[in-house]
């Protein structure tokens, strides 16, 4: 199976990440997870942060001459604001400059509950984690898990399909939502839909609010078979789900017809099956189940769409308590954006693209690329010939 561990504060000297599990022999460079990182910085109502940074990842280990070796993988991702933040955020023992130091917890973050659980008296100590700055070394990883997926012909998209109140026209073609998605400034694939996001955001941006919205995660070309049925954590669903809602500021994920499905008959909602003689394949043609029957895939393109709430950190700053004084007062105001679900997308390519690689290895095995293929093709015959 892969696993990774993750670590690294925002304004730390590095992002970092070990990821176990890829196979022996995946061709691999940094400008294969890099061009992800450049699209994660991207979208109207980003904040100033993303022009200090511009990220990179560099492969310290697993990785040689542009293969995997079967080694766990070391990622680094620099922060370019640490210079601005080394003597505050030094390992070495030290006073704590207090113009610094957070005592005003923000309604909506990890603040007050991450300082309470932890014991902080510092409130920078929990959201230099919490912050959704480590998104990009979990994009990094999802760079990785992309260009195994592509050995087997998959691929993952996003787009965006709401902000606010604003909702793009469905599509039937994700390929084509994706590449409509790709040359606008909220990704979205309906150019109408996508004027009036923007504009959304700049009225929220002169209000020193934030909004908030819905993304679409397509994994194309999926086999049937991943994942399992047999135990709860091993459904496919359950950690595809999981995977998006571990986004920070995720409020809720649905997979196909998702909560459309409670509203409607159950002949409204199952996909039919039939049986293509010539093709010698079951086919349906709905694919209201999203791809994934009792946790496992049933060939067709997986569908996840995934909720934002509204960044919590607003230039117009919410009611809160000094956690030392006990006082009311504005909620303090960090370096922030106004809308990032252009961004989010991005990330969620990211985590599905992780847990559908897990799959992959669970199902085919192989402690090489070359044994996987063999595995895989093998499994596909069979299928084929069900």
């Amino acid at each position: 199976m892969l696993r990774y561990l993750n670590g690294g504060e925002s304004h730390g000297k590095y992002l970092l990440a070990v990821l176990e599990g890829v196979p022996a022999g995946l061709p691999l460079t940094a400008e294969d997870v890099n061009r992800d990182l450049a699209r994660r910085q991207k979208g109207y109502g980003r904040g100033g942060r993303m022009r200090v940074e511009q990220d990179r990842v560099e492969f310290a280990c697993g990785v040689r001459k542009g293969a995997t070796l079967g080694n766990p993988i070391g990622l680094l991702i620099a922060n370019k604001d640490w210079e601005n933040w080394k003597d505050v955020m030094a390992a070495e023992p030290g006073p704590t400059s207090t113009e610094k130091v957070v005592t005003r917890p923000r309604p909506g973050h990890a603040d007050l509950v991450g300082a309470i659980k932890y014991g902080h008296r510092d409130i920078r100590n929990v959201l230099e984690k919490a912050s959704a700055r480590e998104t990009a070394i979990r994009v990094a990883i999802g760079g990785v898990a992309k260009a195994l997926l592509a050995q087997f012909g998959m691929q993952v998209l996003s787009y965006t399909v709401q902000i606010g109140d604003i909702v793009a026209k469905r599509s039937d073609d994700s390929l084509e939502a994706y590449r409509q998605a790709e040359t606008s400034d909220v990704r979205s694939p309906d150019p109408e839909a996508g004027a009036q996001m923007v504009e959304r955001i700049r009225t929220a941006k002169h209000k020193g609010d934030t909004l908030g919205g819905v993304f679409e995660v397509v994994v194309t070309n999926a086999p049937i078979g991943l994942g399992s049925y047999t135990q709860w954590d091993r459904r496919l669903s359950a950690r595809l789900a999981m995977a998006a809602m571990s986004i920070q500021a995720m409020k809720g994920v649905e997979i196909g017809m998702g909560f459309e499905a409670a509203r409607r008959f159950g002949s409204e909602v199952h996909d039919d099956i039939y049986y293509d003689k010539p093709g010698q394949q079951f086919v349906r043609h709905t694919n209201n189940a999203g791809g994934l029957e009792g946790g496992i895939t049933n060939g067709l393109p997986i569908v996840l769409r995934v909720a934002m709430k509204p960044i919590s950190t607003l230039y117009s700053p919410k009611k809160s308590v000094d956690i030392e004084t006990k006082e009311p007062f504005d909620a303090t105001v960090e370096r922030s954006d106004i809308c990032t679900v252009p961004a989010a997308g991005v990330v969620g390519e990211a985590v599905v693209a992780f847990e559908m690689a897990n799959a992959l290895v669970d199902k085919f095995g192989g402690d090489s690329l070359e044994e996987m293929k063999r595995n895989f093709d093998a499994y596909q015959a069979y299928v084929k010939n069900f």
